[in-house]
């Protein structure tokens, strides 16, 4: 089986063709390395059946590429991932997400490719979930409250039509909130790498708000395999990847402070406006559709993100 993944240097994408090459996978990744960085990718290098490609999925040789690669089923993770730029610059966002990824659909249908699987997002799709929904299932209405959330709606919709019009297959998987190593402790990244970072280097970590928010956390092994399991089945289905567990960021940060051995209380600075008070996803219907469950609860996700951390600083 031939594979290419696009955002293949990222944090998941790496992990992603680290797991699809021990399976016996020949893999292409296609990077732009505007976020995704060669270090992901060193134990891949090492793989007679991996080869790389510096591409923006914009550009108009990604065809060729694909073409020349003729995988079996293209995992496209490639994307604009902050929600804050999206609202900022709304054109940016949906040129890499919404046109970068119908370049994406025309280089699959182009060459040939079986198969589709998407990297959605469940944690914007829905928008403003009511209370009495948490966890949400993929029942819920999509109405999403960010350009991000849009362009990934739209993202899926442009899936289904292709399945439809060209017989291309598509697996979208809505992701909560994914951690683990090597995810960017930087810029617009996810909260576990960021507590990490500064747990380690003995620096406050801040928690905007009251910390009472909730989020959905979910081990980046387990959201590729997922992606891996799709590849085979759950043809035309949406699916959330979450472990539905409501996490606030008062119990995540006491959790990583305690694996790391630091008593201190965080900083608490004022709320960020717009932030969603709650999330969490049903993902049952992965269950069914795909065998799917998550297998790494947050104290021994949180641990190993640590111990990446410490590895990468020695």
């Amino acid at each position: 089986m031939k594979a290419l993944v696009t955002g293949g240097a990222g944090f998941i994408g790496s992990t992603l063709v680290d797991r699809l090459l021990a399976d016996g996978w020949a893999v292409a990744a296609v990077d732009n390395l505007s976020s995704g960085k060669p270090a992901n990718l060193e134990q891949a290098r090492s793989s007679s059946g991996f080869s790389f490609y510096e591409l923006d999925i914009r550009d108009e040789g990604l065809a060729a590429v694909v073409a020349e690669v003729a995988p079996d089923v293209v995992f496209h993770l490639a994307a604009q991932i902050d929600v804050r730029i999206s609202v900022s610059d709304p054109s940016l966002d949906a040129g890499i997400n919404v046109v970068g990824t119908l370049n994406v659909l025309e280089a699959a249908r182009q060459a040939g490719v079986r198969k589709v699987v998407f990297a959605s997002s469940g944690g914007t799709i829905y928008g403003d979930v009511e209370p009495g929904r948490i966890p949400v299932d993929e029942s819920y209405p999509q109405h999403p409250v960010s350009p991000y959330g849009v362009s990934k709606k739209v993202a899926t919709d442009y899936l289904f039509a292709y399945s439809v019009l060209h017989g291309v297959q598509f697996t979208s998987l809505a992701l909560a909130n994914v951690f683990g190593p090597r995810q960017d402790p930087h810029g617009e990244a996810g909260v576990v790498a960021i507590f990490a970072g500064r747990l380690l280097a003995g620096e406050q970590c801040k928690v905007f708000g009251d910390g009472g928010q909730t989020r959905d956390y979910v081990y980046v092994d387990d959201v590729v395999d997922a992606f891996a399991r799709a590849a085979t089945t759950g043809d035309g289905e949406l699916c959330n990847i979450g472990t539905g567990v409501e996490t606030s960021v008062n119990d995540l940060y006491r959790t990583m402070a305690d694996n790391a051995g630091v008593a201190d209380d965080p900083e608490y600075a004022p709320a960020r406006a717009g932030e969603l008070a709650r999330s969490a996803l049903d993902a049952s219907k992965a269950g069914r559709v795909l065998g799917w469950a998550p297998q790494t609860d947050l104290r021994t996700g949180t641990a190993n993100v640590l111990e990446w951390f410490r590895a990468q600083s020695a």
